[in-house]
C-alpha cells in the first residue's frame, strides 16, 4: 500500500512538470534583433508584437519573443545572433542590412526575416521573386531615383534655396548610390550640392562646421545606420544651424527634423510578422518573395518650421500622411 501511494504521489507531482515542459516547447522562440537600443527602437518592437497579435500570437502561451540590442555596434551582430541560433530560435528577424549580412554569414539553417536596405545589391538574395536560401523579408530599398525626391520636395517647401549640403556616410555604398541620383536632380533645379560626410558620431560637429563655412541653406540627410541612430543629434544641429532639412524616416521628424519622406520602418516591422507566421507554419523563406515598399509617407514637423522661420506651402501640407504641430 504504501509502494502504491508513493507510485501515485511522484505521477502528480510529475504531471505539472511534464505540462509546464510541454507548454514550453509548444511556444515558438522568435527572436528580434535591432541594431539600435530599446531606448531609441522600441517602437519597432512594438510594431513587430502587434503584427504577432493580429496573427493570433500571444506571449507566454505559444510565442516567445527573445528581443537583442546591438546598441549601434554592427560587430556585434554576428555574436548576437550566433547565440540565437544556438538557442534554437525559430525564426530571426533582423531590422537593418548589416544584420541581415552577419545573419548570413552565420547561419544557412535558421530561417531570417530581414528588414533591409538593398537586399539585392548587397548580396542578401539572388533574386526579390525566389530568394532561395534560408533569407527573406522586406526590402527598404525605394529605388536609386527614390533620393532625388528628398531634394526635389526640399526645394518646394524651401523655393530660395540655391546652396543644399549632403550629409552621408560615404562607408555605406549604397549611399553612394543616391548621392550619384542627388546630384543628377540638383543639377535639373539649379542647386549647388555641398558634400559632407561623416563616418563616426565624431564626425557630426565638423560636417555642420562646414556647411557652415560654405553658407549651406537647406540639408538633406541620407538615411543609414549611423543617421538614423544620432537622429536626434543631426536634428538638434540642423536646427543650431538654421538649415531646413529632409530626411528619410519620419523617426526624423519625431526627433525635431522639419520633414522626411520615405517608407515607414515601424509598419515594415509590423508586416515582417507575416512573414513569420507563414515559417511557423511550415513555409520555406526561399519561397516567399521579397516584398518591396509600397507605402510611402511624408511628415512635416510644423513646430519646426516655426523655430526656422519657414512657412511651409499649403501644396505641400496637404500632401503631408502626419503634420507635427
Amino acid at each position: 500500500m504504501t509502494k502504491l501511494i508513493t507510485v501515485l504521489t511522484a505521477l502528480l507531482l510529475a504531471t505539472p512538470l511534464a505540462a509546464r515542459a510541454q507548454e514550453a516547447t509548444s511556444r515558438a522562440l522568435v527572436a528580434f534583433v535591432g541594431a539600435e537600443s530599446a531606448s531609441t527602437n522600441q517602437h519597432f518592437l512594438d510594431a513587430f508584437r502587434q503584427g504577432m497579435r493580429e496573427r493570433g500570437y500571444v506571449e507566454g502561451q505559444n510565442l516567445t519573443i527573445e528581443a537583442q540590442w546591438a546598441e549601434g555596434r554592427s560587430e556585434r551582430f554576428a555574436e548576437i545572433i550566433g547565440e540565437l541560433v544556438r538557442l534554437q530560435a525559430r525564426v530571426i528577424v533582423t531590422v537593418r542590412q548589416p544584420a541581415a549580412l552577419a545573419a548570413k554569414a552565420v547561419t544557412t539553417v535558421t530561417p531570417i526575416v530581414f528588414i533591409a536596405g538593398d537586399p539585392l545589391g548587397s548580396g542578401l538574395v539572388p533574386s526579390l521573386a525566389r530568394p532561395s536560401g534560408n533569407l527573406t523579408g522586406l526590402s527598404i530599398f525605394l529605388g536609386e531615383d527614390f533620393s532625388g525626391k528628398w531634394l526635389e520636395l526640399l526645394k518646394e517647401a524651401v523655393p530660395k534655396a540655391s546652396r543644399v549640403a549632403v550629409l552621408w556616410n560615404p562607408t555605406n555604398p549604397l549611399n553612394v548610390v543616391y548621392l550619384t541620383v542627388l546630384r543628377g536632380v540638383a543639377r535639373k533645379l539649379g542647386v549647388t550640392l555641398q558634400s559632407a560626410e561623416v563616418r563616426d558620431p565624431s564626425g557630426f560637429d565638423g560636417a555642420f562646421a562646414s556647411m557652415s563655412r560654405e553658407r549651406a541653406q537647406a540639408l538633406v540627410v541620407v538615411i543609414d545606420p549611423l543617421t538614423v541612430r544620432y537622429r536626434a543629434r543631426i536634428a538638434e544641429l540642423a536646427a543650431k544651424n538654421r538649415l531646413p532639412a529632409m530626411y528619410g524616416f519620419r523617426e526624423f521628424a519625431d526627433a525635431g527634423g522639419l520633414m522626411a519622406y520615405g517608407a515607414n520602418l515601424a509598419d515594415l516591422c509590423r508586416r515582417a510578422a507575416d512573414y513569420v507566421d507563414k515559417i511557423l507554419k511550415g513555409a520555406r523563406p526561399a519561397d516567399l518573395p521579397v516584398e518591396q515598399p509600397t507605402k510611402f509617407e511624408l511628415v512635416i514637423n510644423l513646430k519646426a518650421a516655426k523655430a526656422l522661420g519657414i512657412t511651409i506651402p499649403p501644396s505641400l501640407l496637404v500632401r503631408a500622411d502626419h503634420v507635427i504641430q
